[in-house]
């Protein structure tokens, strides 16, 4: 620990008598206490180990600042004491029943508590320090009503801030916070207000939208809280100034306690900031309205994101299906896919005949006396294929007898188809066979088959 917190005052754990749990703040509980040998009642943060924050509560004493008593080191009991604020913090305040009571003279007190608390801090301090986290239930109210600023957690020095972690709440995040840029002391008036804001309408800041939706629609939308159109011109004008996207444009603490002094010299700002606070009902809606906007917006893009990822994940599918197919190709590159080149013979051999025979008898009362050769030769003739029969007949004519017979030779083809066997490797999943496809392949005959189709003979 540096020297800083070097002469950190250590409380005994069994000095204090704890009581109820009061509230969380960064990194740790906070709990109501007794200080019994100095008879005082206390706040106590527990933690899991000493850091930070106590080196920077050592060394700062202000007016709105949480005045720090010391600290408990006893493993594994560790602890930040500091006052404790009776009426609790703003945010409980602000979001009760006892709110209804603020007038303009009541949240121009506060303000102003919490911006001298604020120029301290990054003014007069020993050391320069970055709150990051301002936000209303890190302000708290101690029994006479004075606010104190609390909880410095997410706090750094000045001289070591470069690029900021994200620690805060995004409701009251300057957009630099939000992105962990580098940051100045300007991202705390940005918070501030916000926290001016709540005082006002008595609203919780971004109600209903989750952290990182708040986020989004600051940074990427650059929107910003409801100011209702009937709230007073300067009030609403330090509002727009605080929450500037650019943080050199903002006001500083010692500007904003200026800016509230000339206000309080505004004799007709009275009248108009209690008749704004009075008629919450008119202008509430305003701000109700601007919420519904904001959630629509939300889901609209939560609707987009959803519809891009599902064409993304198409996509992938698509290249996916895509990179197998290009493994496994189709119909038309398929000659590279053989394991050579393919090819048939085909013999046809045919062989047709057919003869007619005729025999003429002479015959005298029955007896045959023989056919003469030439006239038989002459009757032997080959008439192709015209004939396709097998008949006998016996005809008696002045005497002679003639007997013919017509004989066809069967006809025999055979088809010879000779060749090499092709691999191919086809996934017939992948095509989008149609119905109607000709069973033309059932033509196709194996390789090296031989296909006889015979003619029956006829005699």
């Amino acid at each position: 620990m540096s020297s800083l917190g070097a002469s950190f005052v250590q409380i005994k754990f069994d000095d204090l008598q704890f009581f109820e749990n009061c509230g969380g703040g960064s990194f740790g509980s906070v709990y109501r206490a007794k200080w019994i040998s100095q008879d005082k009642e206390v706040a106590v943060k527990k933690l899991l180990k000493i850091e930070k924050e106590a080196e920077i509560l050592s060394i700062l004493s202000h007016r709105n600042i949480i005045q720090f008593y010391g600290v408990i080191l006893e493993p594994p009991n560790y602890g930040i004491v500091t006052e404790y604020a009776s009426l609790g913090s703003l945010y409980d305040y602000i979001n009760s029943n006892r709110s209804e009571e603020m007038d303009m003279d009541h949240i121009m007190t506060w303000a102003t508590d919490v911006a001298k608390g604020m120029h301290y801090l990054h003014m007069e301090a020993p050391v320069k320090v970055i709150h990051r986290d301002l936000k209303s239930r890190n302000v708290v109210i101690a029994a006479d009503g004075v606010l104190k600023i609390c909880d410095f957690g997410a706090s750094r020095f000045h001289n070591h801030t470069t690029h900021m972690s994200l620690v805060g709440t995004f409701p009251w995040m300057a957009p630099e916070v939000i992105q962990s840029l580098p940051v100045s002391e300007t991202c705390d008036t940005y918070s501030y207000g916000v926290v001016l804001w709540e005082m006002l309408t008595r609203e919780v800041p971004f109600k209903g939208l989750e952290g990182l939706q708040v986020a989004w629609l600051v940074v990427e939308k650059n929107e910003r809280l409801t100011i209702p159109s009937s709230c007073p011109r300067s009030f609403a004008e330090l509002l727009h100034q605080c929450w500037e996207a650019d943080a050199k444009k903002r006001p500083s603490f010692k500007q904003i306690i200026s800016i509230l002094e000339s206000m309080s010299n505004d004799t007709s700002l009275p009248d108009k900031c209690n008749s704004f606070l009075h008629n919450k009902a008119e202008w509430r809606c305003e701000i109700e309205a601007t919420l519904e906007r904001l959630k629509k917006l939300e889901r609209d893009l939560s609707f987009k994101e959803q519809e891009l990822k599902e064409r993304e994940r198409r996509l992938k599918m698509w290249e996916q299906k895509l990179t197998e197919q290009s493994n496994t190709p189709l119909l038309l590159p398929l000659a590279a896919r053989m394991s050579e080149e393919s090819y048939f013979e085909s013999k046809t051999e045919e062989s047709n005949s057919a003869e007619m025979s005729c025999q003429i008898t002479a015959t005298s009362n029955g007896e045959g006396h023989g056919m003469n050769p030439s006239l038989q030769a002459m009757m032997l003739m080959g008439f192709g294929d015209i004939f396709s029969m097998n008949k006998a007949g016996a005809v008696m004519h002045s005497g002679m007898q003639i007997n013919m017979q017509a004989k066809q030779n069967s006809s025999k083809t055979t088809s010879k188809r000779r060749g090499k066997k092709v691999n191919m490797a086809l996934g017939f999943s992948d095509f989008d066979l149609s119905e109607g496809d000709d069973d033309d392949d059932d033509d196709d005959d194996d390789d090296g088959e031989e296909e006889e189709n015979d003619i029956d003979n006829s005699e």
